[in-house]
C-alpha cells in the first residue's frame, strides 16, 4: 500500500497539517483561553518553518534536500514535543524557562506589582487535553510519523 504516490500530495498534507497545527494552537490560546507554556510556543516553530518548506515544496518536489529538510524539521519537533512530554510526566527535569518564578519579595509594594504580572506558565502543567492526551504527547506522535512517512516517500522513489 502506497499513502504518498507522488511528492506533491505529499507536500500538500504536510501543509495543511502545519496549517491546522498552527491554527488550532491560536484557537486554543486565543479562544478557549489556555495559556501556553513556553516550550508550547516553541513548538509552533517547526510547524511554521514546515508550512515554508512545503510550500516550496510543491513547487519544487523533484528535489531531494527539500524533503530532506522536511525531516529535519519534524524530528526537530519530536525532540521538542518528546521533551516537553517528558518534563509533564517526570521524566525530565524542567527548564528555567519552564519554572514560575519565584516569590521572593521583601515589601507590600513589591507584592502587589508581583500580583499585577502574569506569570508564566509552569511545562509540567498539561491543562488542555484532548482524550486525555496532552498537545505535546500528540505534537510527538504526529512528529514521528511525519518523519517516518517522510523518509518513507524520500526511499519510495528512489526504488
Amino acid at each position: 500500500m502506497i499513502l504518498f504516490p507522488n511528492r506533491k500530495n505529499f507536500y500538500l498534507i504536510i501543509f495543511f497539517i502545519s496549517l491546522i497545527s498552527i491554527i488550532s494552537a491560536l484557537y486554543i490560546e486565543y479562544i478557549l483561553q489556555y495559556q501556553p507554556c513556553k516550550l508550547c510556543i516553541y513548538q509552533r516553530l517547526p510547524y511554521l518553518a514546515a508550512i515554508f518548506v512545503s510550500f516550496i515544496g510543491f513547487n519544487y518536489s523533484t528535489n531531494d534536500q527539500i524533503l530532506i529538510v522536511t525531516v529535519m524539521i519534524f524530528t526537530l519537533s519530536a525532540i521538542l514535543s518528546g521533551y516537553h512530554f517528558g518534563i509533564e510526566n517526570n521524566i525530565f527535569n524542567e527548564l528555567s524557562v519552564c519554572t514560575n518564578g519565584s516569590l521572593s519579595i521583601s515589601n507590600k509594594s513589591k507584592l502587589l506589582e508581583s500580583l499585577n504580572e502574569i506569570m508564566p506558565v509552569n511545562c509540567k502543567d498539561a491543562s488542555f487535553k484532548i482524550l486525555g492526551f496532552s498537545l505535546a504527547a500528540i505534537n510527538t506522535i504526529f512528529s514521528i510519523l511525519i518523519v517516518i512517512f517522510s523518509i518513507r516517500t524520500l526511499t519510495y522513489e528512489k526504488n
